[in-house]
């Protein structure tokens, strides 16, 4: 097998998809200029890589080949995710081509590590130096090959069905524009006393949210976040510009006849509850926050739930990895820290919510610190990440409402 031959076929098949993805076929509501760094990063990287492989020696080439695979492979989730919600189309073609790049990689390494394996040094120290290499390739793949794999998936693959109606009250369909040029889809049921609350993310995962909260006569708006359902963009499951999201839903809020400006509050679930908070620090829009599941959406935050030093470094070059793949693949810096958000939302009020076990990452007890504000916090006995509304239903809409009966007065 000519192993330079295969993975430069891997590498081109990456490379094609790399270009289809991002210049020829585009997310919708997206361009050519929206993807320069996730795209020309990437090839640049691989075309090193191509050029470089048969100047390598053997360890370097399975090194390589190992931390490509996965990435490979990556590029083909996209397409079957697509696959699986309905149908291939666009990109989808040029990505599933991915996978077998991703299997022929690791197939180079495997090869290279067999035919390059040392068979002169003596039998005591063979097979413990073989098992001492295989430890630090599960090491090297856990640490970069599979926070690169993951973060692309992060960036590319989301959600793609459209959520079905069952609010149990009359809403209308909306669209609402970003300042980055994208169009939101929603639905937004009217207010009745003058006062709407955006429940964010998505349409389908809030509707019981919405039902409550219409029910005490708020309007609720509810969207599909951008690259997600019906709207435009491409998608980021950490979040990092869903900002611009929500000020588009203030946007739309405050132009309606039915809301006093006054009177505009937000919820927040997981992802969505760190972004809720950190909108709110930027607008004075938002004049109260219900964060439910706010965790960790970058390296600093991520950092300071570990506990001790040698476990921080430990980490750390996971956390770098990962937060340095997902600003190349979303064409986005990260954001800052919660905590130097939260301060600005002062005097405004906040209610954190957060399950006692099962929570992805605990870190209401450092956001409540950080607010400067009136702040409340909730630590819901029952059930795990966001399951409030489900397990203890009563009790939540009972909590949330009074919040925002307090707040949005």
């Amino acid at each position: 097998m000519n192993t330079t031959l295969l993975t430069r076929i891997a590498v081109a098949v990456m490379a094609l998809h790399i270009v289809d993805d991002s210049f020829l076929q585009p997310a919708s509501g997206t361009g050519a200029g929206d993807h320069l760094v996730s795209a020309l990063v990437p090839l640049a990287a691989l075309a090193v890589v191509a050029w470089t492989f048969p100047r390598l020696h053997a360890g370097a080439q399975a090194t390589v080949a190992l931390l490509l695979g996965p990435l490979a492979v990556a590029l083909g989730a996209e397409a079957v995710n697509s696959w699986g919600a309905g149908g291939l189309s666009g990109d989808d073609f040029t990505g599933l081509l991915g996978i077998p790049a991703g299997l022929a990689l690791v197939s180079v390494a495997a090869a290279t590590l067999w035919t390059s394996r040392r068979l002169d040094d003596r039998r005591y120290w063979r097979y413990p130096r073989r098992l001492l290499l295989t430890g630090a390739g599960v090491l090297g793949m856990l640490s970069v090959a599979g926070p690169l794999a993951l973060s692309y998936g992060f960036t590319h693959v989301a959600r793609n069905d459209v959520a079905v109606a069952n609010l149990g009250i009359a809403y209308e369909r909306v669209t609402l524009h970003t300042t980055d040029g994208l169009d939101l889809a929603g639905w937004y049921i009217p207010s009745r006393n003058g006062a709407a609350v955006i429940v964010y993310p998505g349409r389908g995962s809030a509707q019981k949210h919405a039902r409550y909260l219409s029910r005490r006569g708020y309007g609720v708006l509810l969207f599909d976040r951008r690259g997600e359902g019906a709207s435009e963009g491409d998608p980021h499951s950490f979040g990092w510009s869903f900002d611009k999201d929500i000020e588009a839903g203030v946007a739309f809020l405050k132009a309606r006849a039915d809301v006093d400006r006054g009177r505009i509050g937000g919820l927040g679930l997981s992802v969505g509850g760190e972004m809720m908070l950190q909108t709110a620090a930027g607008t004075k829009d938002l004049a109260a926050v219900v964060s439910d599941g706010a965790g960790a959406r970058v390296m600093s935050e991520e950092l300071s739930d570990l506990d001790g030093i040698p476990t921080k470094a430990l980490n750390a070059p996971l956390y770098l990895v990962k937060t340095a793949a997902l600003a190349v693949f979303s064409n986005h810096v990260p954001p800052k820290d919660l905590t130097e958000y939260i301060p600005r939302i002062a005097p405004r009020p906040i209610l954190l919510i957060h399950a006692a076990k099962g929570e992805v990452d605990n870190k209401t007890p450092e956001y409540l610190a950080a607010a400067r504000g009136p702040a409340e916090d909730w630590e819901v006995p029952k059930g795990g990440h966001t399951a409030g509304i489900t397990t203890m239903p009563d009790e939540y809409a009972h909590r949330v409402l009074g919040f925002f009966d307090r707040s949005l007065r």
